[in-house]
């Protein structure tokens, strides 16, 4: 068993293009961004995800379904259901078995992407309005949604980091167990 590590959207060559093409192209419609995002997730799925989890592979993604949910639903306003339903297909109804949200105010994560000296993307640049929305999004998600554990991403880089490793070996203790000697 390895641990793969990787991203959404991206992961693969056409993610990594339509990643590039949402990112830092020009508008795009929300219905087309949903999409694009879904066909992102799809290929992902089918040619990254399934087959590490068939080779019994642990697979950790920086983002998946939820970022949809919270972006494109409640963000950009796509009626919620609509973004499951095609969500859904997009991945053949495979859920993460933990979904990790690390709760960062907007205003501090757009300052700790300031202070990186990191150019905003297009959905950064959405606004605080669109990104408090997304920010509430995620804590009432993170309310209904099971497999979500919420940790606050205000804290220390260490301790944000040591809280993850707790919640992880909490949650999967035959799969990450903490080393004894």
């Amino acid at each position: 068993m390895r641990n793969l590590l990787t991203r959404e959207p991206g992961g693969t060559q056409i993610g990594e293009e339509i990643r590039r093409a949402l990112l830092h192209g020009g508008e795009v419609p929300a219905r087309t961004e949903l999409l694009l995002m879904l066909a992102a997730r799809s290929a992902f799925v089918d040619e990254v995800v399934r087959p590490a989890l068939d080779r019994g592979d642990v697979v950790i993604s920086d983002r998946y379904e939820l970022s949809s949910f919270a972006y494109q639903g409640y963000g950009r306003g796509i009626p919620i259901d609509e973004v499951r339903r095609a969500n859904a297909f997009a991945t053949g109804g495979l859920k993460p078995d933990l979904t990790i949200l690390l709760d960062v105010d907007p205003q501090e994560g757009a300052a700790r992407r300031q202070r990186a000296g990191a150019t905003a993307d297009r959905i950064e640049r959405a606004g605080a309005q669109f990104h408090g929305e997304v920010a509430r999004a995620y804590r009432l998600l993170s309310e209904s949604e099971p497999g979500i554990e919420r940790v606050a991403g205000d804290a220390a880089q260490d301790a944000v980091h040591a809280r993850i490793l707790d919640v992880v070996r909490e949650r999967f203790p035959e799969t990450f167990a903490v080393a004894q000697g």
